[in-house]
């Protein structure tokens, strides 16, 4: 899995909760009961949506999770993720600016402004709701 993707499942929730998936089921058109013999019964397909997936206040979601940790999540990559229990590395964090467009993090200072500001972008097209603080 991705360090995006584990980072918006901490976050949102595992992946049952994505909007997008169908379940689809294949029934047999039931049988009659008379002496002859029915038409080859014809699979039937039946497909429905789950509803929606309300939009997910992340900051409200984080606050929770950090109440009582001296963690700044809200403008720190590192912390963001050691609030969600994902690895911070230097690797880890250089695969997820690799995965949100970025091929040539360092990790800098600069570079991890960037790379908390994209994945809060991410998670904002995603369905999370983020603060304007958080993108800009």
């Amino acid at each position: 899995m991705s360090i995006f993707g584990k980072i918006k499942d901490a976050i949102f929730g595992a992946d049952d909760n994505d909007d997008t998936q169908t379940a689809t089921r294949t029934a047999t058109a039931p049988s009659t009961r008379s002496a002859v013999p029915p038409p080859a019964a014809q699979p039937r397909t039946t497909t429905f949506s789950r509803a929606p997936v309300k939009e997910v206040d992340v900051e409200e979601r984080l606050g929770k999770r950090g109440e009582g940790q001296d963690l700044n999540w809200r403008s720190s990559i590192v912390d963001l993720m050691k609030l969600l229990g994902i690895d911070s590395s230097y690797d880890n964090r250089k695969e997820l600016a690799e995965e949100l467009g970025r091929s040539d993090y360092s990790g800098s200072a600069e570079d991890n402004i960037w790379l908390h500001k994209a994945t809060m972008k991410e998670l904002a097209k995603n369905g999370g709701r983020v603060p304007a603080s958080m993108l800009d």
